[in-house]
Parts: C-alpha cells; sequence; structure tokens
C-alpha cells in the first residue's frame, strides 16, 4: 500500500528491522545503494528474523533510478529538518516515505528537490538529534496505515 525507502542506510540490524517491520504491515521496501552491508549479511538476517520472504524488497544503484522508478508518487522526505509533523498530511495508497542513511540522513540535494509540504517530521524533545531509523519508519508508516483503517489487516 505504502513504499518506503532506505537512502544509503548503513546498519544492517535497522534494515533487517525495517523488514520485518513492511512485512507486517503491508509496505514496499526499497534500497538506494550504496548500502553499508551485505544484504546477506548476518546481523540484518538475525533482525529480519524469518520475514524475509514475507517482504517486499527492491534495489537500486542510485537515486536517479529510484525516482525513475516512482512517476506520479508523492514522496515524502521523513527528516528532522521537516516543516510539518508526521500526522498533519492525508497520505495516499502509494505514496512514498523517504529516509536518509543513520549516519547522515538525507543529502541537501535531494531533501531540496522536494517540495517543503513533503517534508516531514517526528516530534521529538528540544536538543535531540534523532530517533532510531527503524523505530522513525514504524511511527511514520503505521500512521499512513491507521489513515486508511489498517485496511488488510487482520
Amino acid at each position: 500500500m505504502f513504499h518506503i525507502a532506505l537512502f544509503e542506510p548503513r546498519l544492517p540490524p535497522n534494515t533487517g528491522n525495517i523488514i520485518r517491520l513492511v512485512a507486517n504491515n503491508g509496505c514496499c521496501l526499497h534500497l538506494i545503494e550504496p548500502l553499508g552491508f551485505d544484504l546477506e549479511e548476518k546481523n540484518l538476517r538475525r533482525a529480519g528474523l524469518d520475514y524475509h520472504d514475507l517482504a517486499k524488497v527492491l534495489k537500486y544503484p542510485n537515486y536517479q533510478e529510484f525516482e525513475r522508478q516512482m512517476p506520479g508518487r508523492t514522496i515524502y522526505a521523513c527528516t528532522t529538518k521537516g516543516s510539518q509533523p508526521y500526522t498533519n498530511p492525508i497520505y495516499k495508497p502509494g505514496d512514498v516515505f523517504l529516509f536518509g542513511s543513520e549516519t547522515a540522513g538525507l543529502p541537501a540535494e535531494i531533501l531540496d528537490s522536494i517540495p517543503v509540504e513533503q517534508r516531514i517530521k517526528i516530534p521529538m524533545m528540544p536538543n535531540n538529534r534523532s530517533l532510531n531509523l527503524s523505530n522513525a519508519v514504524a511511527i511514520i508508516s503505521y500512521e499512513a496505515w491507521r489513515q486508511h483503517g489498517f485496511y488488510g489487516s487482520i
């Protein structure tokens, strides 16, 4: 129903957790290279448990190729530099939630290419930098799914 895109993820346990997450909430996961790990890495497989076969995971050599594969879709940049809380937009099936790497976030050139109103953030206490990537993906993807009555769930 929704798409999760990870731009140059670095930590295999986070991506493994997200693979397990998308297997459970029906999102499609898009990994934009370079990755900081091999998809067969033990830590990635351990974090994803036995959910790898239940998740739809696609890989792209760069952001430009990923963007070419998303025509007509709204891409939301999920960033601490967002202009509004993630709860404000009304999401449509097929929307894309783009997350930056754990160490650097989204580069300025990608962030600048996304309209300000499509830059969303998770509110946090002052003076804190960020949430764990897999936690942030869970929070935002479940809000989008909630807006559609958790369509398809049991």
